[in-house]
């Protein structure tokens, strides 16, 4: 018995009391209700203090708006529809499940979860699914709406606790959300605003997409084995083996003659959407590239959710046409409708999120904390090791109170980027600092788009699991991250590495 007690680290007993603190709070969507409450209230009280900031770029003057006034009322009675209804993740995830309700209907889902675990070494699995979840940063956000809960199954499939599959999944898609091998669209998106704050020092200073490329290339092979290595060794000895009598893991039996055959005709139907993109991707005046020719800016990475659900639909209707699945388009209406059902908890989560964070942007609360937390940083007089080490907890600690990346580098960009210039520091140092910052705490921040998806999903093998299950969950990989990313950077700097093509560590005028 004492051997057993002592196999409880301190580090596990202070993960036991965040999940037993956070899941004794309410309910995640009456707690998202009691954020928006609060703000209106906080809104309030900063109007009446005269709280205000001048925003960095255009030096307006931006106050915090009270929200507990008329114009405040009619916003809430006015916006309350449209807030839900235009809370970004919820289009994509709707979108999408129809397409992946069909393929999961056909039971094409099941049997390529078959075919991976059949066919991969189980020693690999973990830093499979985490290196996947990186990389489907490329595709905007279809990691979390197909990886995270296709992990969940996979590990059930291979008798390991289904929660900790999802956990791998998410630390990829989300944690190492800047890292990856290929450009996606936060990286341009990024490099502007990189450079319109480097051009208030340099009027003639450009950034480049690829600014970081080198150094979030590495970053995601570290990324993935911190990743595999905090599943394996933290997070599923914790969960401990998974018992339930109303989940039964896909039977991991060889494939049928039949599936086969489904299986060659899906893959058919894969190969001629990959032409079909090709074809429009490759040219340069392609009909999917975008203005210019830019493939970063393209219709085909703006609507990745759409192409998506066409392939998910198509493949799963022509593979259960192939094994007597669907025999009627009633059959396939019916999986959609299917897939809806399970976003119910989702959707009540979502509505209640979303007053919450559009309560706190039309309040300005966002912005006056993040220039005034800046400002602060700004103040200390430091060397440049401990400097970027501060801006990367600042960026971290941002991004639990304020979701979207761009919206935070639009802001900190203008304010930090001319500092490390003036010390001698390029542009492009500023914005991968502030990337990996804002990359470590996404898991455990309530305020990222997809918290609230990430609950229902894993409440589909723990009933109970609430916001404190889901931290307390992610927490060790945040710290593993952390401490990992801070010390490659530190190394980078130490080595004097380029971040990317033509991106130097140093400015100098």
């Amino acid at each position: 018995m004492t051997n057993n007690k002592k196999k409880v680290s301190l580090f596990q007993r202070f993960l036991n009391v965040v999940e037993r603190t956070g899941n004794a709070l309410p309910h995640p969507a009456t707690l998202f209700l009691v954020f928006a409450v609060l703000t209106l209230v906080v809104s309030g009280l900063g109007y009446f203090l005269g709280w205000q900031v001048a925003h960095p770029a255009t030096h307006e003057i931006i106050p915090v708006k009270n929200l507990l006034s008329v114009d405040g009322l009619h916003f809430i009675f006015q916006k309350t529809v449209t807030n839900f209804t235009s809370f970004a993740p919820l289009g994509i995830v709707l979108v999408a499940m129809l397409g992946i309700g069909i393929a999961e209907k056909s039971g094409l889902i099941g049997v390529l979860i078959r075919k991976l675990v059949l066919s991969s070494p189980k020693k690999l699995l973990t830093f499979v699914i985490v290196f996947a979840g990186v990389l489907s940063n490329t595709a905007s956000d279809v990691g979390y709406v197909l990886l995270i809960p296709l992990a969940g199954i996979i590990f059930l499939a291979v008798g390991r606790h289904p929660v900790a599959g999802m956990a791998a999944a998410f630390a990829g898609v989300s944690g190492g959300f800047s890292a990856n091998l290929f450009l996606g669209t936060i990286d341009p998106l990024l490099a502007g605003l990189s450079q319109e704050a480097a051009q208030i020092i340099d009027p003639t200073y450009h950034v480049n997409a690829t600014a970081n490329y080198y150094f979030m290339a590495v970053s995601t092979f570290m990324i993935a084995i911190a990743g595999t290595f905090v599943t394996e060794k933290i997070v599923e000895p914790r969960l401990g083996k998974f018992e339930s009598d109303d989940i039964i893991p896909e039977k991991i039996d060889k494939l049928s003659k039949d599936e086969k055959k489904g299986l060659r005709r899906a893959g058919l139907v894969f190969l001629l959407f990959v032409v079909f993109v090709l074809v429009g991707s490759i040219p340069i005046d392609g009909y999917f590239r975008g203005e210019g020719g830019s493939m970063l800016k393209s219709p085909l990475l703006e609507g990745i959710v759409t192409l998506l659900f066409l392939v998910a639909g198509s493949a799963g209707i022509v593979y259960g046409i192939a094994i007597g699945k669907f025999k009627n388009d009633t059959d396939i209406m019916n999986g959609m409708a299917e897939s809806m059902k399970t976003l119910s908890t989702y959707l009540v989560l979502v509505f209640f999120a979303a007053q919450f964070v559009a309560y706190f942007k039309e309040s300005n609360l966002g912005i006056y904390m993040a220039v005034t937390g800046a400002e602060a940083l700004k103040a200390a007089d430091l060397n440049i090791y401990v400097m970027m080490i501060m801006f990367i907890f600042f960026a971290g600690t941002v991004n639990l109170v304020m979701g979207s990346a761009s919206a935070k580098w639009a802001i900190m960009a203008p304010i930090f980027i001319p500092i490390f210039m003036l010390m001698g520091y390029s542009p492009e140092l500023s914005q991968v600092v502030f990337r990996i910052g804002d990359s470590v705490t996404n898991i455990i921040s309530p305020m990222m788009s997809f918290f609230a998806l990430i609950i229902a999903f894993i409440q589909k093998y723990d009933k109970k699991a609430g916001i404190g299950t889901i931290i307390s969950v992610m927490l060790p990989y945040t710290l593993i991250f952390t401490i990992l990313w801070t010390a490659l950077l530190m190394a980078w700097i130490y080595f004097e590495w380029p971040l990317g093509p033509g991106a130097g560590l140093f400015y100098t005028r």
